[in-house]
């Protein structure tokens, strides 16, 4: 058994910044990752991604994006920065080896991998929560004369020149992929189910989140009350556009269910100009038919499912599954963890961006782990 003082599992945005906080807290550390490079999900992802949060809130901690970087960093861009990020600080995961089973003893983390078995008084879980498709299931998809894929396996557009596409979901990856389609020649049409909170990127110039790190300081529906003005007078009225409003406004969406809103980043736009149709949710599929539940039906090459991600967790016996449940929807969500030397980072979606919450939390969690050693 290899003795660690802290372990991190997982080397991408998480793992990476509690890395670099614990260093600067001058805390010893392994951090294990089961691929065999950094910032894989990023390598993975489509190729038209960017980021959807402004650059100054979406460094990590103690190293700031470059100047020649746009505002908005595309995927290739916020991977050579997660490279530089980890040579400047001399940050070195054990690759290829994979957290299989964590278990509490004696006071101490035992966790088992694939390479070795560590026992460490401190463990710090940067895996994220989105990992696993959630498994895509439509009445009839088996007669499905086109191909059905999960968002997580498209790359671009170009590979649906001239077919017609339809994009299930309305989440930040489902609209952002409408977009990338109807740029590369697709005829494009997206069944959304669900009511919808769409908010601008910017407002007046001003990137969204900076507002919205301001409004966080308000209880979450009266800062919807404050902003909801503003946002119709950007957005327009969505059930025009074949949308469904939400019942509540994004800040409380994000506290309540743990979900993000839409930033739109164009696809309104696109929606408004007939580029991009909005069925309904889908009803069931016979050949390149599909029926919408409202009773119409498109005729569709493929299908691409931006449904999302389940739940992901290392086996934990120790540790009940509603506490990290609870981590991801709580206000405050620091003061849910630490004291048995567990800590969870990226696990909380924040309505002011994601990536400056995990920075603020690895910052804390590295802190916190200094103070209990002194």
């Amino acid at each position: 058994m290899k003795e660690a003082h802290t372990i991190i599992i997982g080397a991408s945005i998480s793992g990476l910044a509690c890395a670099a906080s614990l260093q600067k807290e001058n805390v010893d550390y392994i951090i294990i990752e089961k691929q065999n490079q950094v910032a894989v999900p990023w390598r993975n992802h489509y190729e038209r991604l960017h980021l959807h949060t402004n650059k100054r809130i979406s460094s990590l901690p103690f190293k700031k994006f470059g100047k020649q970087i746009p505002q908005y960093p595309s995927r290739l861009e916020v991977i050579d920065y997660l490279d530089d990020y980890r040579a400047a600080f001399n940050i070195n995961p054990l690759f290829n080896t994979e957290a299989v089973s964590i278990n509490r003893r004696d006071n101490f983390w035992i966790t088992e991998t694939t390479n070795g078995t560590f026992k460490s008084k401190y463990l710090v879980m940067a895996t994220g929560v989105f990992y696993t498709p959630k498994i895509i299931s439509f009445e009839g998809m088996e007669t499905f004369t086109g191909k059905i894929l999960h968002s997580s396996q498209y790359k671009s557009g170009k590979d649906y020149k001239g077919q017609s596409v339809l994009v299930v979901g309305f989440g930040n990856s489902a609209c952002e992929i409408a977009i990338d389609l109807y740029e590369q020649g697709a005829s494009v049409c997206m069944s959304v189910r669900s009511p919808v909170n769409v908010i601008p990127r910017e407002l007046l110039g001003i990137p969204i989140l900076e507002l919205s790190i301001l409004l966080n300081r308000l209880p979450p529906r009266l800062a919807d009350i404050v902003s909801s003005p503003l946002i119709r007078w950007s957005i327009g009225d969505l059930n025009k556009l074949g949308l469904q409003k939400m019942s509540y406004g994004p800040l409380e969406q994000v506290r309540k269910d743990g979900r993000a809103p839409v930033l739109d980043i164009g696809t309104i736009q696109h929606i408004r100009k007939g580029h991009i149709r909005v069925f309904n949710g889908i009803d069931h599929i016979l050949g390149n038919l599909v029926y919408f539940k409202n009773g119409e039906k498109e005729k569709i090459d493929a299908i691409i499912a931006g449904i999302g991600y389940e739940t992901n967790f290392i086996e934990m016996p120790n540790v009940d599954k509603k506490r990290v449940d609870d981590l991801r929807v709580s206000v405050d969500h620091q003061k849910n963890f630490g004291d048995d030397g567990l800590y969870f980072c990226g696990f909380w979606i924040s309505p002011t961006g994601q990536i400056r919450e995990i920075s603020l939390d690895a910052r804390k969690i590295a802190k916190d782990i200094a103070r209990k050693e002194r």
